[in-house]
């Protein structure tokens, strides 16, 4: 997108800002994950949502997203950020960056990616964290209280959310990711979606256990990709009247044509990771799926792809001496000890990570029906009357309907609440 475009220009004084207090002065086209839900929406659209275990991700992504004017969101999520380079100190401002080195004109969002909670203690960090994400730059986030039973779940996130300026991006989990087999109910995410609402508590998107699953899915041991869309639109019918749409995660291993259908079953954010790992280190992948191959018990390292071999041989001795197997996915974990020395590679390396990481970012910007969502997310804030307003949504559930004692039952629940 031209910055030097009056809408643009106009928009840029709309962001929002915590934005603006740190970035008045340039014409970085960060905006608040609402906006692009809405923008997404309006344009029968899916927005990509790149998680950057490497920083370089970022660039890749914003690469594609400005020439091809579609919105895109960099994300990293908690878990991420204690074995990545990336994290919620660092990314926003790398990320601008690399928005700065390309002539800024790219739109984008800063998502936090699963702030995971699992307890009263998640709790009050949380409280402390957010205004610090706040200040960072940060513009959305992701409450991640499925790991505790449904009831639980509701009282976090609602406790979490309330440290959340209203007019970020929000969304929230029900029914924790798990694979093929595993999926969340209409009831529970109608529960929860509804309960939240009682409470002032307006999520754009929420997360659902549809058959996904994070990471490689190896086929030697018969794992195949089990995304139940059926399901999926069950949901997202029962949420609608909420304004509430579906974010999918783990995308990468399926099929990109899958994909190209997302959009017709509810789902306006897709969530890829591993793949974009896989082309960091070059491994070899369907090129259909992006998922990683499998040969011999062993991640395959194309030589031509990603970081050079010689340092690939020195993740997996590292990998080695931590006890992994040389297909687990905890070589994600490698993301930290080598971030710097996969930064410092002579540009032949870099340049080719980049050019793939553009590559598959486009794929999904077409197949998500993405392009020119860049330009409806500058219409949508032009259009406000002011710089933050409150979601247009109407409370359609009664706050005293929401007890422990009528909480849906999935994963166990016993009239308690996450402080216990």
């Amino acid at each position: 997108m031209d910055v030097n475009d009056k809408l643009y220009r106009k928009a840029l004084d709309r962001r929002p800002l915590n934005v603006r207090n740190r970035w008045e002065g340039e014409d970085v086209g960060l905006f608040s994950g609402r906006d692009i839900f809405a923008a997404v929406k309006e344009n029968e659209a899916i927005v990509l949502a790149a998680n950057a275990r490497h920083p370089l991700t970022a660039k890749g992504v914003l690469r594609a997203a400005k020439k091809h004017s579609a919105a895109v969101l960099i994300e990293i999520a908690k878990s991420e950020t204690n074995y990545c380079g990336a994290n919620f100190d660092n990314l926003v401002d790398s990320t601008v960056q690399y928005s700065r080195e390309l002539g800024h004109g790219a739109v984008f969002a800063m998502h936090v990616d699963h702030y995971g909670i699992k307890g009263k203690d998640d709790v009050m960090k949380a409280v402390a964290q957010m205004g610090e994400i706040v200040a960072k730059g940060w513009t959305s986030v992701a409450i991640d209280a499925s790991h505790l039973d449904d009831w639980n779940n509701l009282c976090a996130t609602r406790d979490v959310a309330m440290h959340i300026p209203p007019y970020f991006g929000l969304e929230a989990e029900v029914g924790e990711i798990k694979g093929p087999g595993e999926f969340s109910t209409v009831e529970e995410a109608s529960y929860f979606i509804g309960g939240l609402n009682s409470w002032g508590i307006f999520p754009d998107l929420i997360a659902i256990s549809n058959g996904s699953k994070h990471g490689t899915y190896d086929k030697t041991m018969g794992q195949d990709e089990g995304i139940n869309l059926e399901r999926t639109q069950e949901i997202a019918a029962a949420l609608r009247p909420y304004g509430v749409s579906i974010a999918q995660h783990g995308i990468s291993g399926t099929d990109i044509e899958k994909c190209a259908r997302f959009r017709k079953y509810g789902i306006v954010k897709g969530n890829v990771a591993t793949l974009f790992q896989n082309v960091i280190f070059g491994i070899k992948m369907e090129p259909d799926t992006g998922n990683a191959v499998i040969e011999g018990d062993s991640y395959v390292k194309e030589a031509d792809r990603g970081i050079p071999v010689e340092l690939w041989n020195e993740i997996v001795a590292y990998c080695d001496g931590k006890g992994m197997s040389r297909k687990s996915g905890d070589y994600k974990k490698a993301n930290l000890a080598f971030c710097d020395k996969i930064l410092a590679l002579p540009d032949k390396y870099l340049d080719r990570i980049l050019d793939e990481t553009e590559y598959w970012a486009a794929r999904f910007i077409k197949a998500f029906n993405a392009e020119g969502t860049a330009d409806k997310v500058i219409e949508i804030v032009n259009r406000r009357g002011t710089w933050n307003p409150l979601p247009e949504r109407k409370i359609i559930a009664d706050r005293g309907n929401f007890r422990a004692d009528n909480a849906p039952t999935r994963g166990g629940n016993d009239g308690g609440d996450y402080s216990e």
